[in-house]
Formats: C-alpha cells, sequence, structure tokens
C-alpha cells in the first residue's frame, strides 16, 4: 500500500476592495517566499468562512471588515515546495468597515507589508494560485 501524503489543509483568502484596488502583502513565509498575496490564513476548528475571514484580516492587517461574500474555492498543490503542501482556499470578498482604515504590518515575520494595487496593474511576482486567478480573467468586483 502506498504511503498517503499530507493532509489537505483548509485556507481563506481575502479579496479586500477599495475602489479598483485590492489589498496584497508581500509573503515572508517558506511557501511563495516573495510573492505577493491576499490576506488570509487557515480556517480553525468550527470557524465559518467570514469569521476566518475577519480574523485573518485583522490578525494580518488591523483591518475591520464588512460585507464578506463568498466568491470561490480553488485546489491548489504545491508539491515542489520543500514541505508539500495540498492547501483547498475559499476566496471572499469583503470591504472595510472604515474606509478611513490604514493597513498595518501586524505580522512583520510573515509578511513584508501590504499596500493598495489597482487591479488593472498589480505588482509581480503574484502567489501562484491568485496568478492562476488573475491569468483566468478571474474578476473579484461586484458587477454594477
Amino acid at each position: 500500500m502506498e504511503k498517503a501524503g499530507p493532509l489537505p489543509k483548509v485556507g481563506v483568502a481575502v479579496f479586500l476592495l477599495k475602489g479598483k484596488a485590492v489589498l496584497l502583502g508581500k509573503r515572508r513565509s517558506s511557501t511563495g517566499h516573495g510573492t505577493f498575496a491576499l490576506p488570509g490564513g487557515h480556517l480553525e476548528f468550527g470557524e465559518s468562512f467570514e469569521e476566518c475571514a475577519a480574523r485573518e484580516v485583522k490578525e494580518e492587517t488591523g483591518l475591520d471588515i464588512e460585507k464578506m461574500e463568498f466568491l470561490t474555492v480553488t485546489n491548489n498543490i504545491f508539491s515542489e515546495e520543500v514541505k508539500p503542501l495540498h492547501m483547498v482556499v475559499i476566496f471572499i470578498r469583503a470591504f472595510l468597515a472604515d474606509p478611513n482604515q490604514l493597513p498595518q504590518n501586524v505580522e512583520p515575520d510573515k509578511c513584508y507589508g501590504w499596500d493598495w494595487y489597482d487591479w488593472e496593474n498589480l505588482p509581480k511576482p503574484l502567489f501562484g494560485p491568485l496568478e492562476a486567478m488573475v491569468d483566468s480573467d478571474f474578476n473579484p468586483f461586484p458587477s454594477e
């Protein structure tokens, strides 16, 4: 019998939108180091997707969010990493609870910093799952 690999983990990533911009941070973690990614993290036992989204954004950026909405889910396998990882990621759209809030780098050991980037002019390189979504013409903004 073949030995099974590590079990998949569930993550939540947040498209935090402001006008036509999205909040991105430059990753310091081993998976995707140096790439730009959305705020997010692992779903904790008993949490809803929205609870996880609000908690992770607050923990990473200090921001409070509202109007959370499920967008899509992706299946991501990082087999080339030092520690292979299988992540199922739930993507949530959200908006600032107070538009005057400014992002802070609350976890500097995990992120170089946060900033707003125009969706039509995103920084490079993007974190793999986000890059795949952008390349597929995914649009996180509400249709008008």
